[in-house]
């Protein structure tokens, strides 16, 4: 069985710390997401388990061996770039092959394997031609398909997707997902894109500043997230946070309504940090959140309406057929039970602590 570990691992440049003390198992068939903003040490942390970035403190395992000292080619992983990496004057078949180039296999038994991925990729046809003669999303196959021909225990995606147009981007996911069910190895995919990484994952990995903040499967981080940063990077539109105080039973916002929290005992006077998702917030005449649309957007099954309520701007949805204008009175109400509820000065979530 082949798992990977990440023994507090450290990177520094210089004096400079870049990743603080990184922890993580992986095990063998998981589809693991790094994601987080520019900066993060996702991509860092990548090229470590690739052996492309040295490492100053911590210890990688892949299969039960400490891979710190092995050279790339030694660690039995496969790498696909942003910039796909292929050769221009070869071939599709001659790019899937050079993979194979050290491998200790007859011509014939190279060939087979070729045509084993290229079948795999929907790309038999496609294997006597140039890169220039293909299509971004082709090109992105080829890459993937010269990783895959290698056989490794553990695939590395960095940000393959990001030089996709939106139509292809999304082609590209389903592809790779379906190939994942299908060989069933280790996958760990890096993105800034929150939505590459709840459509992926089995489990994401949100990073920020170095650290990690936290690790769940996509239901897990979007339903209960451990922190407030985590609340607004993961979902699209972002979660509403406001201000709030402890009441005993629930919290009073900023605008004095007051919600009953059920399952949490507050301090009352507490300062705390109140979030809702936009879908979780409903249109409603006696609402508690009652206020003004400045922008409407339709989604075509949604409309996404942005309310000025005493001030705050508040994300909400509703229906794409019917939705209200710019312009118009609203009031939104919510239920206790979808709040999220975190310490104002840490941003850690109430429920998780």
């Amino acid at each position: 069985m082949t798992n990977l570990i990440l023994r507090d691992l450290v990177k520094r440049y210089g004096d400079t710390e870049v990743l603080h003390s990184i922890n993580l198992t992986v095990d063998e068939g998981e589809f693991v997401v790094l994601v987080g903003p520019s900066g993060c040490g996702k991509s860092t942390t990548l090229r470590m388990i690739a052996g492309l970035e040295e490492i100053t403190e911590g210890t990688i395992e892949i299969g039960g061996r400490v891979v710190n000292n092995l050279e790339p080619k030694e660690r039995n992983i496969a790498m696909v770039f942003q910039n796909y990496a292929i050769y221009p004057h070869m071939s599709v078949r001659r790019n899937i092959g050079f993979g194979l180039k050290t491998a200790k296999l007859t011509k014939d038994e190279k060939n087979a394997r070729i045509d084993e991925v290229a079948g795999i990729l929907g790309m038999t046809d496609l294997l006597e031609r140039k890169p220039a003669q293909l299509s971004g999303g082709q090109r992105q196959r080829v890459a993937i398909g010269r990783a895959m021909v290698r056989d490794p225990a553990v695939f590395l995606f960095d940000e393959p997707l990001s030089n996709l147009d939106a139509q292809l981007r999304t082609q590209m996911r389903l592809e790779i997902k379906k190939l994942h069910t299908r060989v069933g190895r280790m996958m760990i995919f890096v993105t800034h894109d929150q939505v590459e990484a709840m459509t992926l994952a089995d489990r994401i990995v949100i990073m920020k500043d170095g650290y990690i903040q936290q690790i769940g499967t996509p239901a897990e981080v979007y339903h209960a997230p451990a922190n407030t940063f985590v609340a607004q990077f993961i979902g699209a539109p972002a979660m509403n946070l406001m201000e709030a105080q402890g009441t005993g039973h629930g919290v009073k916002l900023w605008n004095g309504a007051e919600i009953s929290v059920p399952g949490l005992s507050i301090p009352a006077g507490r300062s705390v940090t109140f979030g809702i998702r936009p879908e979780d917030l409903k249109s409603d005449a006696t609402g508690v959140l009652s206020g003004t649309v400045t922008v409407a957007e339709p989604l075509g099954s949604e409309t996404l309406v942005y309310v000025d309520v005493d001030g705050h701007e508040i994300n909400a949805t509703a229906p794409g057929r019917t939705p209200p204008k710019a312009g118009d009175k609203i009031s939104l109400s919510l239920s206790g039970e979808d709040a999220h509820l975190f310490d104002t000065a840490s941003g850690q979530s109430l429920r998780l602590s």
